[in-house]
């Protein structure tokens, strides 16, 4: 790899207007191209120390042996011309969003001379009409059944059509009326073709006309006394209102627009997009990108419509056209910068819109839901692929120089408010999957405030004095190793197993807090790491510079991962704590309700949310709680001020 300082160039050459810039590597290929509002700072800050840089930017500029720009007048023509650079270099660099999976799509095979109808997934074909893709193949295939009622198009393969044309016979579809049967001459090119341009239309959301259309047809025929062709027609009318209900109506004045929501995390990105024509929801699509940077959710929104509306230029049908108006989470970037080039690709007004209440922003926290599920769907099929978590952890092994694979991995996370209710959590990792029932919570009793490296050394002398005790021999006897089972029960000692990495939560300090409580029993050759969440850095005990993994590697997210789990069982424990305590806080202003009576209320709702949510009647089931007293304690768990509430509650009482 190059050095970044041998292409550096010099401070005054780089202008400060602003403009497009691309790395290009010692073969010519373009592998970065990026903008900027002003090129000078920018560019600098790529040379700048690379311990500060994003890894993925780090082998960026280690990769390239040169970097070139060209100054625009204003931001829409840095926008325009990163946009084409983008499309004509394809740099590695950049970020590519994948399909989190394969949608089904409706095609027309548009330049042949009897269209065909079908649907179908992969690669897309020159001269055909593609419209979706949709959510649930069934469902579209559903949909064109209802649809070749109403207007009997071609559907059937090149093969079965030149058999029906050369026996002179239609196939079954002819025969009952879903197919016009052009292989026999029933009906010519052209007539064809009118049809294939209604069930276009009616896939491009222009359902009101056709139904306006269809309805004087047959209206028309009623009063020319074709009673058979409007009894057709009527049919066709309800064939197509049928079809028409399948999508139910999302947006009532019948807005065209793309919803565009995100799910991220430091590793990955998810985007789910629906599709709304006439204000209906006529597709959906997601997709996964890996994250090259530290770049906030604007600059992600940014990328996103770049690389999807760019993507779909020369394929204008339905969900891949740019529609006049882009519903997101948060603006991009750009800004308006960005609506004006998607107007000008258009040739009309795009408009960008950060819904905030109404049916618009419900809509798109659907979005948003549907894409925090794809995340998950895609870390836990990440996951539960043998093959990458043992990849992973022979990672993990080389990168830590451990003496051999951590099959079990145990992790540690502190959690408190302001030093209050200071709880810890363990949870277990092994090959790679979560072990829940070994999962550990503690409550920190013997530290004083913030003191997270304190807490961290109390947690781990406790569990590994367990470990410590299980390992002792008993009656004298001597113990190759911990005693696994209890010898007088028989059943497993979940705590007797020793890790083969502890994982702490935090930077150096928590991790020599957690070695030095391990040398205190004796216990210096088990392995130890912290994983600090600002820059993802693993650090491990007296090295002055952390382990910078890859952001792409298995061993980084399988690291995040077990780092994550505990965080959140962590959080889960301290939110119950603080809910009972603050349960006891307000029991304990009610006069005449005893520690007895407390902790029976405690024990049956087991959190103020709960507890607010009963009635006094709920209340009063509690054993040793009467009707009066149920109801001043439920309008105290209610009121803004419990004081306040429990004074008001007391005097009705009294007057009672």
């Amino acid at each position: 790899m190059a050095d970044p300082q041998s292409y550096r160039p010099a401070p005054g050459a780089i202008p400060t207007d602003p403009g497009v810039y691309r790395f290009s590597d010692a073969d010519g290929r373009v592998i970065y191209v990026g903008k900027a509002k002003s090129l000078r700072p920018r560019l600098t800050s790529y040379f700048s120390d690379p311990s500060t840089l994003h890894f993925r930017t780090q082998t960026m500029v280690r990769t390239a042996a040169k970097v070139e720009w060209t100054v625009v007048r204003n931001e829409l023509e840095a926008l325009q011309l990163e946009y084409t650079w983008i499309k004509e270099f394809d740099p590695r660099f950049n970020v590519k969003y994948r399909d989190d999976k394969s949608y089904p799509w409706v095609a027309i095979t548009w330049s042949e001379e009897f269209p065909r109808v079908f649907v179908g997934r992969g690669a897309k074909r020159k001269g055909n009409r593609y419209f979706g893709p949709y959510a649930q193949a069934w469902a579209i295939r559903d949909t064109i059944d209802v649809l070749l009622t109403v207007f009997p198009m071609r559907s059937c393969t090149a093969g079965v059509f030149r058999s029906a044309k050369a026996s002179g016979r239609p196939c079954l579809f002819g025969y009952i009326g879903k197919c016009s049967a052009p292989c026999v001459g029933r009906i010519d090119a052209q007539e064809h073709r009118d049809l294939v341009q209604d069930v276009c239309d009616f896939l491009a959301g222009k359902t009101t006309a056709l139904t306006s259309r269809v309805e004087r047809q047959m209206k028309q025929a009623a009063s020319d006394l074709e009673f058979e062709k409007a009894a057709v027609l009527r049919d066709r009318l309800g064939a197509l209102g049928q079809a028409t209900e399948k999508n139910a109506i999302v947006l009532g004045d019948g807005t065209d627009a793309d919803v565009i929501a995100l799910a991220e995390d430091p590793l990955e990105v998810a985007v789910q997009i629906f599709h709304v024509r006439s204000g209906r929801i006529r597709g959906e699509r997601g997709w996964v990108a890996d994250r090259t940077d530290d770049a906030g959710t604007a600059e992600l929104i940014e990328a996103f419509l770049l690389h999807h509306y760019g993507a779909v230029a020369a394929e204008t049908e339905v969900a891949q056209a740019i529609p006049p108006e882009i519903l997101l989470p948060i603006r991009p970037a750009s800004g308006e910068v960005l609506a004006d080039l998607l107007t000008e690709q258009r040739g009309s007004r795009v408009t960008i819109h950060v819904p905030r209440r109404g049916t618009k922003a419900a809509l798109l926290e659907t979005a948003a839901r549907n894409a925090r599920e794809a995340l998950v769907l895609h870390k836990t099929r990440r996951a539960s692929d043998l093959s990458t978590r043992n990849r992973a952890l022979e990672e993990i092994q080389e990168a830590l120089g451990l003496p051999g694979v951590p099959l079990r991995i145990e992790c540690f996370d502190i959690s408190h408010l302001q030093g209050t209710e200071i709880v810890a959590s363990m949870v277990v990792f092994e090959d790679g999957l979560p072990r829940k029932g070994d999962y550990r919570r503690f409550i920190i009793r013997s530290v004083d405030g913030s003191n997270d490296v304190a807490a961290m050394s109390e947690v781990i002398s406790r569990r590994f004095s367990r470990l410590r005790d299980d390992a002792a021999p008993a009656d004298g006897a001597e113990a190759a190793g911990p005693l696994l089972v209890d010898p007088t029960t028989g059943v497993p000692r979940r705590f007797a197993y020793a890790p083969g990495l502890v994982v702490v939560d935090g930077g150096a300090p928590q991790v020599a807090a957690a070695r030095q409580a391990l040398a205190e029993l004796g216990m210096s050759h088990i392995p130890v790491c912290g994983l600090a969440k600002r820059l993802e850095e693993v650090w491990l005990p007296e090295d002055d510079y952390p382990v910078i993994l890859p952001r792409t590697s298995e061993a980084l997210y399988l690291l995040q991962r077990v780092r994550d789990e505990a965080h959140r069982f962590a959080i889960t424990h301290h939110r119950g704590r603080r809910s009972r305590a603050m349960v006891e806080s307000v029991l304990d202003e009610i006069p005449g309700l005893g520690e007895i009576r407390r902790k029976a209320l405690l024990t049956y709702f087991g959190s103020l949310k709960k507890l607010r949510a009963a009635t006094p009647a709920d209340i009063a089931l509690v054993p040793g709680i009467g009707p009066k007293t149920a109801a001043v304690i439920h309008a105290a768990v209610l009121a803004q001020s419990p004081t306040e509430a429990l004074n008001a509650a007391t005097g009705e009482l009294i007057q009672q």
